[in-house]
């Protein structure tokens, strides 16, 4: 079976950015850029893949997702650095980030690697559609990254490599659905409240079923629930907030 690596590319540059010290010659800081081409070369060593994918979001962000939420992504918090080096302003740091991105972006065009970026379109749409392309249809799709929306995309022939693992318990059918109870507030997307993945898992076991479970069938079962748990209750009332979600979430 032929391979192909699939990398969210903003998710790879970011893990680099935060934790890589080095700096040019100059003195600037080049961790990002430096720190993802080590990266790829670590994934290529492992994964020995015959294509790789290396997917940006477009110019403007998602412009179908703002559609249904004025709020999405909205008041991000700035990234922090997971070390004390720090030899810019904060202007100048924002100025440099991008730099090393654009930089990174011309690098990769003189290497084996296909870039993909669609304006007012996200990473995480261009992956799912790379993953599902008739061009790969009986390859192995790896996806590189650590977040957690790609695991709806998981099937026979489609895996989610992530940095750090952990283990849900909700099949990769249902995973967009608990999302959207869940919330996500990277994306400034309030779930429901006091369920989180761990309450789905432990108390609607059926997530973790092939079965896709809907909306309507979710509600149904948590309004004839007779334990008394608050949980079920909250996920009633959220149904306008579960089903916006779940219109965002989807890939």
């Amino acid at each position: 079976m032929k391979r192909v690596m699939i990398i969210d590319a903003l998710n790879a540059y970011f893990r680099a950015y935060i934790v890589n010290p080095s700096l040019s010659k100059n003195g600037h800081p080049i961790g990002g850029y430096k720190g993802f081409i080590g990266i790829l070369q670590k994934l290529c060593r492992e994964m020995k893949p015959d294509e790789i994918v290396i997917a940006w979001d477009g110019a403007g962000g998602s412009l179908k997702r703002r559609a249904i939420n004025s709020n999405y992504k909205v008041g991000r918090k700035p990234i922090r650095l997971n070390r004390d080096i720090r030899v810019l302003t904060k202007d100048e740091e924002t100025k440099n980030k991008v730099w090393q991105q654009y930089r990174l972006m011309e690098m990769l065009n003189f290497m084996p690697v296909i870039q993909l970026t669609v304006d007012a379109v996200e990473a995480d749409d261009v992956i799912s559609y790379v993953s599902q392309a008739p061009h790969y249809k009986g390859w192995e799709k790896v996806i590189i990254s650590s977040d957690k929306d790609f695991f709806q995309l998981c099937d026979d022939e489609t895996v989610l490599y992530r940095p750090i693992q952990k283990k849900f318990k909700i099949h990769p059918t249902n995973f967009a659905l608990a999302r959207a109870m869940a919330g996500d507030t990277s994306d400034n997307l309030p779930g429901v409240r006091g369920v989180g993945l761990g309450t789905i898992a432990k108390r609607l076991t059926f997530f973790a079923d092939s079965k896709s479970v809907t909306i309507p069938a979710l509600i149904e079962f948590c309004e004839n629930d007779n334990t008394g748990l608050r949980a079920f209750t909250s996920i009633c009332e959220a149904r306008d907030i579960i089903e916006e979600n779940y219109k965002i979430m989807q890939l």
